[in-house]
């Protein structure tokens, strides 16, 4: 379980990293707590938070939000159909 984590956060990491290739990884994670709007201290900073972070940073704007998106059903009666446990 942790290792895929990792392999997560860090194919994430790399095109954000990427874009800001003057700063050292303590920068990164710092610029991303601050980006997402964590206040308390660095070491408190979850993989969650990294991981949310980073997947909204390379979303276009307006696009659905990822993890809704694959929650998602165009159509009324599918969705009330799935909510039930019918499909």
């Amino acid at each position: 379980m942790q290792c895929h984590r990792v392999n997560e956060v860090l194919e994430l990491l790399k095109p954000y990293w990427l874009k800001n290739k003057e700063l050292s990884l303590m920068e990164v994670l710092t610029l991303l707590s601050k980006e997402s709007g964590f206040e308390e201290p660095l070491d408190k900073l979850s993989d969650e938070v990294i991981i949310y972070h980073l997947k909204m940073d390379q979303t276009e704007k307006g696009e659905m939000i990822p993890g809704i998106k694959k929650d998602c059903e165009d159509d009324f009666q599918t969705a009330l159909l799935k909510a039930r446990g019918l499909l």
